[in-house]
C-alpha cells in the first residue's frame, strides 16, 4: 500500500458526528510527495473532521521539523514547524479548491489530504532559513566571505566616487 493511501479520506463513510485522525509522516511520505520545498522531515499531524448540516469542517494541527537548506551554506538543517488550520469540505460536480474551502466531487466522496497538509506545513516554514549562529558549514562560510570581500573591493575600485559623497564621507568623520 502507498503510504499516501491512508491519508485519503472517505467522507460519505464517516458513521459519527466528529471523528479524529492522528498521522505520524516521515521521510517516506516526502519521498512519494515528491515536493519542491521540503524533502525530509519528521511530523505529527492529527485532523478532527466534524460532520455539519451541508459540509465538513476540518481542523489541522501539525507540529514537528523538516529538513531544509541553510540559505547561507547550503547544508540541510531542520527547521521545527507547528501549524493550526481550518478547511471546509463540501460534496459538488467536480473538484475545486477555494481560499479555505474545497469541493469534493459527491460521486466520489473523497477527500485526498496528503498534498493539503504538505501545503500547509510548507506554508509556515520562515522564508529565510539558516543554522544558528556557529552552526553553518566553516569551508562555506569562509568562501563566501571571501567571494563578498572581493567583489566589494571590486566595486569600489571599478567606480569612482562622486566628490560630492567624498566631501560628505568627510563630515560624517
Amino acid at each position: 500500500m502507498n503510504s499516501l493511501e491512508s491519508l485519503k479520506i472517505d467522507l460519505k463513510g464517516l458513521v459519527s458526528e466528529e471523528t479524529t485522525l492522528a498521522y505520524d509522516l516521515d521521510d517516506t511520505y516526502f519521498e512519494a510527495l515528491d515536493g519542491a520545498e521540503v524533502k525530509r522531515g519528521s511530523l505529527h499531524v492529527s485532523v478532527s473532521i466534524r460532520k455539519v448540516t451541508g459540509f465538513f469542517e476540518l481542523l489541522f494541527h501539525a507540529d514537528g521539523t523538516v529538513v531544509v537548506p541553510c540559505d547561507r551554506c547550503l547544508d540541510d538543517m531542520e527547521q521545527p514547524v507547528e501549524t493550526e488550520n481550518r478547511l471546509i469540505v463540501k460534496f459538488g460536480s467536480e473538484y475545486s479548491e477555494e481560499d479555505d474551502v474545497i469541493v469534493v466531487p459527491e460521486d466520489e466522496g473523497i477527500l485526498d489530504m496528503s498534498w493539503i497538509i504538505y501545503e500547509l506545513v510548507v506554508l509556515v516554514i520562515p522564508i529565510r532559513h539558516v543554522h544558528a549562529p556557529g552552526k553553518c558549514n566553516s569551508a562555506m562560510t569562509k568562501a563566501l566571505e571571501e567571494l563578498s570581500a572581493d567583489r566589494s573591493s571590486d566595486e569600489e575600485s571599478a567606480q569612482p566616487i562622486d566628490p560630492r559623497w567624498e566631501k560628505l564621507k568627510k563630515l560624517k568623520m
